[in-house]
């Protein structure tokens, strides 16, 4: 099976997330400055998952573009995926509107937890169908990012309910490594094709 109908309702999908995400944006009663301070909090959490979903846009798309076919367990773990990255408003809402409360902080990092572990799967079943040689195995190698971020996630989860603030530290220095652009795929990509 191709890849491109996968691509493209992938595409669709974290793009309908990111818009409900900005429709719970609500807009202040008020035209002064003041009014946006009780607003702070929810774009701060909403600026986060923005930066998580675009992180995960960017690494699929790199991920497909060096996938050649996609299965049937590459279609269910795609949407195990999914799954977890379309819970991101929920918990982004719930957590912007109680800034610093330790159930909303540690369920954005279940949320976390679980969307690097069904990426993890999905870059595994991907790299198990074109074998050991694949370009995507090549390009992840030791993947200590992604081996990296779950640890944090798992740590931030209980320390939500000791140490709220440090405990969403943790998710900012997690998308700020991630922020670092990956050329890893790309630089195995353009060596295959010279």
């Amino acid at each position: 099976m191709g890849k491109s109908r996968l691509e493209a309702f992938s595409d669709g999908v974290i793009a309908i997330i990111i818009t409900i995400m900005v429709l719970e944006l609500t807009v202040p009663h008020g035209d002064s400055l003041e009014v946006l301070k009780p607003l702070i909090p929810v774009f701060l959490s909403y600026v986060l998952s923005f930066v998580y979903l675009g992180i995960y846009w960017n690494n699929h798309h790199h991920m497909l573009h060096a996938s050649r076919q996609v299965t049937g367990p590459i279609l269910w773990a795609n949407l195990h995926l999914l799954f977890w990255l379309s819970l991101i408003p929920f918990a982004t809402g719930w957590m912007g509107e109680n800034p610093f409360a330790a159930a909303p902080t540690a369920l954005y990092g279940v949320i976390m937890l679980m969307a690097a572990i069904a990426y993890w799967i999905l870059q595994q079943l991907i790299i198990a169908s074109q074998g050991r040689d694949s370009l995507l195995k090549q390009a992840v190698g030791g993947d200590w990012k992604g081996k990296m971020s779950p640890v944090i996630y798992a740590a931030a989860i209980p320390l939500a309910f000791w140490a709220q603030w440090m405990s969403q530290a943790l998710y900012v220095i997690v998308a700020l490594v991630w922020l670092v652009p990956d050329r890893r795929i790309e630089h195995v990509l353009a060596t295959k094709k010279t």
